[in-house]
């Protein structure tokens, strides 16, 4: 939810599977849990917006959504367990933090939009480089993990980005797709979605 100029439709597609999700800022600013003027102003008014899109089922959907959920060996978090709607987990002291907390051996983590994984290594958390298409080994060893951003990429490609866990051979994969960037900035537009928000797609920033 925040961005996109079909939150209806990614929520409905979402929602055909066996879903395991997680809250996130942006969700909790469509459906009035969270100030949007907390945002910067281009995603102040496309949460606004989506909150006028959205059914009482839908937010009611949205609004029980938990902000940490389990399934093992992954713990999911929007943000950091810490902090599970704002912390931005992106250096040594904030996954050591994550790490403390974490129950189980993965913990997956989003906010950010930018692709890593992070593996502790003796009290020491050390990021390591998540290269597309490259099958990593995990191992016995606890990683946290952000496949990156499928909606709005932020780390200068626009393709959207995300990581398939191999549970058999205890790998995980990222691998990025092609879509019409054009179409849904043509959507957008029509929606009166902030230009920024608009142009940013071109980039992934």
């Amino acid at each position: 939810m925040g961005y996109g100029p079909d939150p209806k439709a990614c929520l409905a597609l979402l929602r055909e599977y066996d879903l395991l999700a997680v809250a996130g800022n942006h969700d909790h600013a469509a459906i009035g849990r969270m100030d949007p003027g907390q945002f910067n102003n281009p995603a102040a008014a496309a949460a606004r917006w989506t909150a006028t899109q959205l059914s009482l089922e839908e937010i009611a959907f949205l609004d029980n959504l938990p902000l940490i959920a389990t399934c093992v060996p992954f713990t999911l978090v929007h943000g950091s367990l810490r902090a599970p709607v704002w912390e931005y987990l992106l250096d040594r002291e904030s996954a050591l933090a994550t790490l403390n907390l974490l129950e189980t051996q993965f913990c997956l983590v989003g906010h950010s939009h930018l692709p890593f994984i992070c593996r502790e290594n003796r009290g020491s958390p050390d990021f390591v480089q998540f290269t597309e298409a490259e099958v990593i080994q995990l191992g016995t060893e606890r990683w946290i993990i952000n496949p990156g951003g499928v909606g709005q990429p932020r780390d200068r490609d626009p393709r959207p980005s995300f990581a398939i866990y191999d549970d058999r051979e205890a790998t995980i994969e990222r691998h990025r797709v092609d879509y019409e960037i054009t179409a849904t900035q043509q959507k957008m537009t029509k929606a009166g979605l902030p230009q920024a928000l608009i142009d940013r797609l071109d980039h992934g920033v």
